[in-house]
């Protein structure tokens, strides 16, 4: 029972990272990025690529964690732009229907170029022990770096003035523009992080199981899975969420069996909502 709980916080906290770079775009103006799990398996395409071709693991990850936040920095100067003309339920719809576009390219294009490829981050450091359960060393140092950005993500957003602008646009854009402060400038640099935590969860899913090009799809739901059972918006709901899920996850998966695990987490996310909408930390309506 201990290695299964360690093995879902393990997960959990990749899921929360995962789930962050979905929901800060969400919360700079209600843009739902379906390309997001798409986005990152193409970081984890040029890591495995580039690794191929004889470039070390360290700068190989280096360069898909920059060519995602480029996919995304692109993504939000081209084809969301008429999005952002939009108001309310009008500006998710659109953002939904563009992306899942979008998300559909890349994933033929993917399947077209690299049809078995998969990305495979090896550590080879021994086992560690903890409280009597050998931990692999992998999962140790995805776990270590997801801690560390995520408490940099905290500082970031709330130590920073960078930061501190972003949550101002986050919690009200008409009245941080008359602040003085500049929202597309705001979104270009989320969007850009956005690409970078994909990225980077991408690097630490691949220390512990290889990321297949075909995983796009499941990071998304994984993502909005996520992102609505902690709270659209909300950082730490999504870090959060992410370790109930990963739980969830890696129980079910032992007790039960994979083949129904996703159920099982759609279940939990419906629960949340019905029991609370706004999700853990989300603005009660």
């Amino acid at each position: 029972m201990t290695a299964v709980i360690f093995d879902g916080l393990v997960l959990g906290l990749q899921f929360g990272l995962l789930g962050v770079g979905l929901t800060v775009v969400y919360g700079m103006g209600g843009i739902l990025n379906l390309a997001y799990g798409s986005i990152a398996v193409v970081a984890a395409v040029v890591m495995s690529v580039s690794m191929r071709a004889g470039l070390q693991a360290g700068p190989a990850v280096v360069l898909g964690i920059l060519t995602a936040a480029g996919i995304s920095l692109t993504l939000n100067s081209t084809v969301l732009k008429p999005v952002y003309r939009r108001r309310g339920e009008d500006r998710v719809l659109l953002s939904l229907l563009l992306t899942i576009g979008v998300a559909f390219i890349i994933d033929g294009l993917l399947v077209w170029r690299f049809p078995i490829e998969a990305l495979g981050l090896n550590v080879g450091w021994e086992p560690v022990s903890i409280i009597g359960v050998r931990m692999r060393a992998g999962s140790l140092l995805a776990s270590a770096i997801t801690l560390l950005v995520g408490g940099s993500l905290i500082f970031f957003f709330r130590a920073t003035t960078t930061g501190k602008a972003v949550r101002s646009v986050i919690q009200d854009e008409v009245g941080a523009r008359l602040c003085g402060v500049n929202p597309a400038a705001v979104r270009t640099l989320i969007f850009a992080l956005s690409g970078v935590l994909g990225g980077i969860f991408v690097a630490t899913q691949a220390m512990t199981s290889p990321v297949p090009i075909s995983a796009g799809f499941e990071f998304t739901i994984t993502a909005l899975l996520v992102t609505v059972v902690g709270g659209l918006g909300s950082i730490r709901g999504a870090f959060l969420a992410g370790l109930i899920l990963g739980i969830v996850n890696a129980m079910s998966s032992f007790y039960i069996g994979s083949y129904i695990t996703t159920i099982i987490l759609l279940a939990a996310a419906a629960l949340t909502i019905v029991l609370r909408p706004s999700g853990l930390f989300g603005e009660r309506a």
